[in-house]
């Protein structure tokens, strides 16, 4: 059987960073680590870090309990009143927040006048889209859909920013802004903060599914970035199959063709990528 891996998958710069960041601080000897939140949006890499003492945290409230160690913000990143928690707590603070969402993070936080607004197109309850709204000192609407975006009125006037979560398909958003810019406002400016690398993966993998017989998308289950890598698969070649981990592939499940391809999210390590497309090559 033929297997076509894509040169985008696995881990993107942001996650990458950050995970070498909490192994740096293993190194370093801290005791006790914290994250606020997985640091990624994988089960292995997180169940890895917790075999090494790394523990995670998820509130506000935690972090009250919390009175020594360090705590490092994921890759998502985090509103702006954890900073302030932690740092009130006079625990160590190791950001490790992906460059590309700290950079919306700055966007946002200068609309703050009194008809400004601000649309995240994103998934609402997503990790990094809870960060980006806690930076937000004008009125913030999360939009997903074309349903959603045609609902949207807006005051009118003023300025309206809009920003996208960096792993939301990059063709959808394209989508949304065409009908979110039939509401009037004085001023409207358009910010494609769609990861390039999100962008890169997502033809990519496009592309890869037009030409194979079976698509394998490797990555979690919480992971939007990989959900939205498996739906464009989908499109394109019906048998696309989403597994987590080596244990969840079954060979004898791909039709007995000539050609599979594989990609993977932003938060699958290499290791795996290359454990599943031995396994397809057997």
């Amino acid at each position: 059987m033929k297997v076509i891996v894509a040169k985008t998958a696995g881990f993107c710069f942001g996650v990458e960073r950050a995970v070498e960041q909490v192994y740096r601080q293993i190194e370093k000897g801290e005791k006790p680590i914290y994250t606020y939140g997985p640091i990624i949006h994988n089960e292995e890499v997180v169940s890895s870090l917790a075999a090494r003492g790394v523990r995670i945290i998820e509130s506000e409230e935690e972090i009250g309990k919390i009175h020594e160690g360090t705590v490092i913000i994921r890759s998502h990143g985090v509103p702006r009143k954890i900073y302030e928690r932690i740092q009130n707590q006079g625990l160590s603070l190791v950001d490790a927040t992906c460059p590309f969402v700290k950079k919306i993070h700055r966007i946002v936080a200068r609309y703050d006048g009194p008809e400004d607004d601000i649309i995240i197109i994103g998934n609402e309850g997503h990790p990094e889209v809870e960060g980006i709204k806690g930076w937000c000192a004008a009125p913030v609407t999360v939009i997903g859909s074309e349903e959603e975006a045609a609902w949207f009125r807006g005051c009118g006037t003023g300025r309206l920013c809009i920003v996208s979560q960096t792993t939301f398909n990059y063709k959808n958003f394209d989508k949304l802004v065409e009908i979110i810019s039939k509401v009037r406002y004085d001023v409207v400016d358009i910010l494609k903060t769609v990861c390039s690398a999100t962008e890169e993966r997502q033809s990519e993998a496009r592309e890869i599914a037009k030409k194979v017989d079976s698509m394998i998308v490797i990555g979690g289950s919480h992971s939007s970035n990989t959900r939205k890598l498996y739906e464009i698969c989908k499109k394109e070649c019906v048998n696309t199959y989403h597994i987590q981990t080596i244990r969840d592939l079954d060979i004898q499940r791909l039709p007995s063709m000539s050609c599979v391809g594989i990609t993977a999210g932003a938060s699958t390590p290499k290791n795996l990528i290359e454990e599943v497309s031995k396994q397809c090559q057997i």
